[in-house]
This record gives C-alpha cells, structure tokens and sequence, in this order.
C-alpha cells in the first residue's frame, strides 16, 4: 500500500469508530441545537412530552458529545494513527483484532444504555457523571479492552522509540481510569437498604467532600478527553497533512509534562465561593493560572510547525481546520484561567460565559480536530479522492461563522447577566429581579443557537463528504504521502 514500507495497516476498527463519531456527533449536536432554541424559546419543551424536555436533553447532549462524537473520534484516530506511529498492523494480530472490535462493540452497547437511561431520568446527577453504577462497570470494561488494546500495541511495536502522541494517549489512558473510578464510587441503595429501584445509587462522599472529587473529576475529564488525546491527534495529524516536521520536540515533551502536573489540580476554580476548604479553592486558582504555559506551548508549537508553509492555509482546508483548532485552543486555555481568577470568578460563575467558554474550545478545538482527522483517515481508508474540496471549504467558514456567533453572543450574556445580579441601587437592594436578567438575554440566546444551527449544518456536510468519498470518489492508485487528495 505504502512505497515506503511493505506493511498493510489494516483499518476495520479506525473506520468503525469513524462512523460512530459521525453518528454520534449528528445526534449530540441535534439535540444541542433543540435545547439551545428551547432557551430562546420555552414553548419548544413541550414537544416530546416529558422526553423533550430541556432538563431531560441537557445530560443527553453534553455526554452525547464528549463521550460519543470526542471519544468515537479519539478512537478511530488511535486505531488508525497507532498502527502507523508503532511500525505494527492490526492484521498480524488475530487477537488485537478481536480486542479492537470488541472494544468498538462494548462501547456501542454502553452508548445504548446511556441514551435509554438518561432519556427516561435515570441519572445520578454529577455533571458528566450521570450513568448509575451498572453503566459505570460497564465503560470500566470498556476501559480495561481499550488499555489492552493500547499497552497490547505498544507492546508487539517495532518501532523503538515513542512518537510525543502515543504519549499523550497513554496519559488519556491512565489519567481517565483513574478519575472514572474515584469519582463514581457509588452505593447501591437497593442492596443496602431493601430500598429504591435495583439500579439507582448514591455518591459514596456526602456534601463538600462529593463537590470537591466531582470537579476534580469534572474538570479534569475536559483536560484528559478535550485535551490530551486532541494533541496526541494534532501531533499526528498536522505533519502528516502539512508535511512538515514538528517544530520543536522538546518543547512538546516540556508541555506534556506541564500539563501532567499543572492541570490536575485545577478543578478546584469550579467551586470557588463554595463551603471547600479555601486552600482547595485558591489552589485551583492559581494552577489554573500557570496551566497558560503548557496549554501555549502545545498550541505554538502546532502553529510553528507551520513556519514558512502558511500558504497551505490557502490551498488545503484540512490545513485551515487544524491551525484554527490551534487557535481556538489557545483562545480557550487563556479564557479558562482567566475565569478562574476568584474575583473574574465572582462575576463569570453560574453565567452564560462559562457555557461560551466551554464550546469555544469544544467546537473549535475537539470538533475541528475530530473533523480535520477523518477528513485525513477517509482517504486511506477509502482508498479514494475526498468528494468534494469546496464543500469542505464552504463547511469550514460556515462552522467558523457558527462558533463566532455561539462564543461571542454567550460572552456578551454572561458579562451582562454577572454585572446585573450584583447591581445594586442607593439603598443597597439589590437593582434587578431575576425575570429582568432573562428578558435582556433573550436576543443572545437566540443568536447562540443560530450559531449552534450553522456548526451543525458543517456537521451534516462533512457527513455528507465523507460518505460521498466511500461512494463516490476517485479511486487512488496509491496512497498519499502528505495532503489530503481532494476532487
């Protein structure tokens, strides 16, 4: 397949968890889209009955997004890239095989129980730790495949050294196991007490202790599965597609090991102003501050790759998604340490800032990254031209316009909303009722969801793109060595 090596990768799995990705990032973002329009307009709560409502689509959207469309993403480009980086295919080995389609098999089975169950209620209530604890032994069954799948690659390499993304996808790897099990020791109240359905359970920490392991957990689930693994795929992707080297090695192995240490302890700055210890709370600040060097360094070292090749950005779009998710990312990590100031913190918290920060980097950075790298995988895998290159360039500045509108419109109402609940008049009451922050907001709100209406349409293009290039796109004589082949 390769002039360059005798090895046929073989890429059943990558392109299994492709799929999914696109799926899973079709209905995620769908419902995102619904509950965002339900904001602006509540009438819209009502269509499904008690399964349409904002509070039952929330969970769905957020975990429907994170840990279907990123984690499907992550993992199609592992099962892809891996095999490249450690010199070993998939087809030599019967049992890695196996271990691959299991994996994908597992997690389409968890992904089914978790849409039932948050569909009809059955949460825990953590942020982005909804499932109750049979869902929750399940995805740690599907962690311990995954690890064996990773570690079980690593093991049969053949090539000797470490490429800096394998190493961030073992930090995935280890870092998520370890705050997945923390975070969700749960008690089963039926088998304790004879009460309650079979299934529900509650958190094995109570009060300030129970905030303290879920942001910890929270937080950090942004940096070991919005974070690291992205740049594992950056590392990958961006040279492979630019055909430049990366700028500097060291400075990627300084930024990961500035990130290991640095962003662990910054999920306290979630719960500033809370009844958690004060050291917890200035700790997380302060990590969160100096969590701008690492975050950097990863995002200017993408950006130098590029050094003496920007006129890329003009000829490939895969380029212009990849070095704008750089971008975004570097955005977001300067915009999260600086909420995380206590006194930024006093006005941003609870706001609709924060919700703007988070899709900032989510659309920006995970989405372009995860559609930047199946546009590049589909090729190979297809061995065929992708479909259509104007519409892959039409769908890059449709979604650009999208997170503009989504993150710009969300500042404004987060800022507005801050200065309002803390204005007061000369008597020291308190200015405006809640009603009145919510009326002002309304045009912003609307503006958020057009914006979430435009990156979804992308969504369905670069859906249409792909599957068009499976059916329809000329066929390659052999694969490419660098950019993408584009009709």
């Amino acid at each position: 397949m390769q002039s360059h090596n005798a090895l046929e990768y073989d890429y059943t799995v990558a392109k299994m968890f492709a799929i999914a990705a696109i799926v899973l990032g079709i209905v995620g973002m769908s419902i995102g889209v619904l509950i965002a329009f339900q904001l602006a307009f509540p009438d819209l709560n009502y269509l499904f009955g008690e399964y349409g409502t904002f509070s039952r689509l929330r969970p769905l959207h957020t975990d429907s997004v994170a840990f279907g469309f990123t984690l499907s993403g992550i993992w199609a480009s592992w099962y892809y890239s891996g095999q490249r980086m450690l010199k070993v295919s998939m087809a030599e080995s019967p049992f890695m095989m196996f271990i691959g389609k299991l994996h994908f098999w597992l997690y389409i089975a968890g992904v089914a129980a978790v849409v039932v169950s948050l569909l009809m209620g059955i949460t825990t209530s953590k942020e982005y730790a909804e499932f109750e604890w049979p869902i929750d032994i399940a995805i740690v069954v599907v962690w311990v495949v995954f690890g064996i799948s990773l570690f079980g690659m690593i093991g049969i390499r053949r090539e000797k050294y470490l490429y800096i993304s394998m190493w961030y996808y073992i930090a995935f790897y280890v870092a998520v196991a370890m705050l997945y099990l923390f975070n969700n020791m749960e008690v089963p109240t039926y088998f304790v007490s004879g009460v309650g359905a079979w299934y529900h359970s509650v958190s094995m920490y109570a009060g300030t202790n129970d905030a303290m392991v879920q942001w910890w957990y929270g937080h950090n689930a942004v940096a070991f599965v919005f974070t690291t693994p992205i740049i594992a795929m950056i590392y990958y992707f961006l040279p492979k597609e630019s055909g430049q080297p990366v700028y500097s090695y060291k400075l990627s192995l300084l930024s990961f090991w500035g990130l290991m240490f640095v962003y662990l302890w910054a999920g306290g700055h979630h719960v500033l102003y809370s009844t958690v210890p004060d050291w917890i709370q200035t700790m997380g600040s302060i990590f969160s501050v100096v969590l701008i060097l690492p975050s950097w360094g990863s995002a200017i070292n993408m950006l130098l790759t590029m050094k003496g090749e920007w006129g890329q950005l003009q000829t490939n779009p895969l380029i212009k998604f990849m070095v704008l998710a750089s971008t975004f990312y570097m955005f977001s990590t300067l915009e999260g340490p600086i909420q995380a100031i206590k006194s930024v913190n006093a006005l941003a918290h609870f706001t609709d800032w924060i919700p703007g920060h988070v899709h900032d980097g989510t659309l920006g950075w995970v989405g372009f990254m995860v559609i930047a790298a199946i546009f590049h995988m589909t090729p190979r895998i297809a061995k065929r031209e992708i479909y259509s290159k104007k519409l892959m360039d039409a769908q890059f500045w449709i979604q650009t316009t999208g997170i503009v509108l989504y993150f710009s419109s969300m500042w404004i109402a987060g800022i507005t909303q801050g200065m309002m609940w803390r204005a007061t008049d000369e008597y020291g009451n308190l200015a405006y009722s809640f009603i009145d922050t919510v009326t002002v907001l309304h045009p912003y709100y609307t503006i958020r969801a057009v914006g979430g209406l435009l990156y979804l349409t992308g969504v369905f293009m670069w859906a249409f793109n792909v599957y068009k290039t499976y059916t329809a796109g000329r066929v390659l004589e052999r694969e490419p060595q660098n950019a993408t082949p584009m009709a």
